[in-house]
């Protein structure tokens, strides 16, 4: 199903259905600030292994990152962090990068294995954060690729509900997306670390 929300005021009668769909383990495809985005409610394993499935990985081995609403997220799902870092990730959230920080218990145990980071992503786009707050949990974040050998993303959200039709049980149409994904900055360890230059630029 391909449905219309609006990044200026999604609809939240739509907004309420996407939920629905997603609490019954339903897989969506969403726009972000960067490029479009599939994924599911984090606390439901299957809907998680049917993507894992799908992008031919295991979920314990494979860098997901979690959509998160507000900064509410971080605290729930993250080990406390330091007064400078908190600061940081302020300054450039919402916005087009993905935090790695260090884990704590609440993070599903299918998706740590030996792994003892989360990514953590809050976009510049009303229409995802209006979908987690509603749901109220994060949703997992793994980038649309594109089988082009020169584009890696796809930015049509019409060619991705063609593609992924039989997959995904809603593809939400917000507008064409962007072909850069976002940075990837790892905050785990001793040192800040860009892991990963996509279309934000980190302001300290």
């Amino acid at each position: 199903m391909l449905v219309r929300l609006y990044n200026e005021n999604p609809n939240p009668r739509e907004v309420r259905k996407i939920v629905d769909v997603l609490r019954d383990g339903g897989v969506i495809i969403y726009p972000t600030d960067t490029v479009y985005g599939l994924g599911c409610d984090i606390t439901n394993q299957k809907a998680v292994e049917k993507i894992a499935r799908l992008k031919g990985i295991q979920i314990e081995k494979n860098n997901f990152s979690f959509i998160c609403s507000d900064f509410s997220h971080l605290s729930l799902y993250t080990k406390p962090i330091s007064n400078s870092l908190f600061k940081l990730i302020r300054k450039n959230l919402p916005g087009p990068f993905t935090f790695i920080l260090d884990a704590n218990n609440n993070v599903p145990k299918y998706f740590k294995g030996k792994k003892k980071t989360v990514g953590i992503r809050i976009p510049d786009n009303n229409i995802i954060r209006e979908i987690v707050s509603e749901l109220g949990n994060p949703i997992l974040s793994s980038s649309v690729h594109d089988d082009d050998e020169v584009l890696e993303y796809t930015a049509d959200p019409e060619l991705i509900h063609e593609k992924y039709q039989d997959f995904a049980d809603i593809v939400i149409d917000g507008g064409y997306g962007e072909l850069i994904p976002s940075t990837i900055v790892d905050c785990s360890g001793d040192q800040i670390t860009i892991v990963r230059e996509g279309k934000g630029i980190l302001t300290y």
